[in-house]
């Protein structure tokens, strides 16, 4: 059973004999977060959601992560930590929780890369990304379950092959990602756009975290221009494609997510729509007329630069 918010601020013995006030907070979907005022200072208490093991979070990874980030000045401190029940408290970011249209504003593209580049440059995540073979993971989640997914998934395989093998013929260095970048992810304080909840955090290719943003934004050809070169220096015709094929990857893989969730998660939400939207953009990507020229493009026998530092 999980522990109730109550029973978490009587855990807390630095809380104790102190004025506390507990607001929810809106927009989790596999967590229940609250704010938690204490003698008028705010934290964020995050409370895990029951079954996310078959989403395949990992709470000591994310706990580890979440440290890490805050060491690289990106992320939120963590101000307690219960491990038996995987509840973290966090300070709390005064800021405005970014959107979709907010971080399309002129000049948020740079601002993404920016944060980014400083989470890339930090503190190692505990263990790797691979959105491949996270794929591979829930389809037996999806097999063991009898959850739905969406028709002609597994046909599709065969592209997503075909976007591995292109992937790593000149594959990039892994750096701390954080791989599940929502807009409400970000937070604007007026100087820094913040990055929290890392349940699917880990090391992976740079490209795959722009991209993903990218795609969360639902960004155009022009952003995602802004975005590459924003992060590289330049939009290099091999990293713009290496961030359209890992936008596939990123739907690829959160679709079946989001099908797992349509199945067993209790949160009131539209998973299954979320799911045959995010596979209705990757099908239409993986036929659009410039797939095989990203997959060319990734194989360059001259891939070009990282960013500087």
């Amino acid at each position: 059973m999980t522990i109730s918010i109550e029973q978490i601020v009587e855990r807390i013995s630095d809380w104790q004999g102190k004025s506390v006030a507990i607001h929810p907070l809106s927009g989790g979907l596999t967590n229940t977060n609250y704010r938690v005022e204490v003698e008028g200072t705010p934290y964020v208490v995050r409370v895990p959601g029951a079954s996310t093991e078959l989403l395949a979070v990992d709470r000591g990874n994310e706990y580890h992560n979440t440290g890490a980030a805050s060491e690289a000045g990106v992320g939120p401190k963590i101000a307690h930590y219960l491990p038996d029940e995987n509840v973290m408290v966090l300070e709390f970011i005064h800021g405005q929780t970014m959107s979709i249209p907010t971080l399309n504003a002129p000049g948020m593209s740079a601002r993404i890369a920016h944060s980014l580049k400083l989470l890339h440059a930090g503190p190692r995540f505990q263990h790797d990304f691979n959105m491949f073979r996270l794929v591979e993971f829930y389809l037996r989640i999806v097999a063991e379950h009898g959850a739905r997914i969406p028709d002609a998934y597994h046909e599709r395989l065969s592209a997503v092959k075909r976007i591995e093998e292109a992937l790593a013929v000149h594959s990039l260095p892994a750096v701390p990602c954080h791989n599940d970048l929502l807009a409400e992810n970000y937070i604007d304080d007026g100087r820094l756009l913040w990055i929290v909840d890392y349940e699917y955090s880990g090391n992976n290719d740079p490209c795959f975290e722009l991209g993903n943003t990218c795609q969360e934004q639902q960004y155009d050809e022009p952003r995602i221009v802004e975005m590459c070169a924003a992060y590289f220096g330049e939009a290099y015709p091999d990293k713009l494609a290496r961030m359209k094929l890992n936008m596939i990857m990123s739907d690829v893989g959160w679709t079946l997510w989001a099908a797992i969730q349509a199945k067993i998660s209790i949160i009131d939400f539209d998973f299954w729509g979320w799911a045959v939207e995010r596979w209705a953009r990757a099908e239409a990507k993986m036929d659009s007329a410039e797939f095989t020229d990203w997959l060319a493009a990734v194989q360059n026998r001259s891939p070009t630069p990282l960013p500087q530092e």
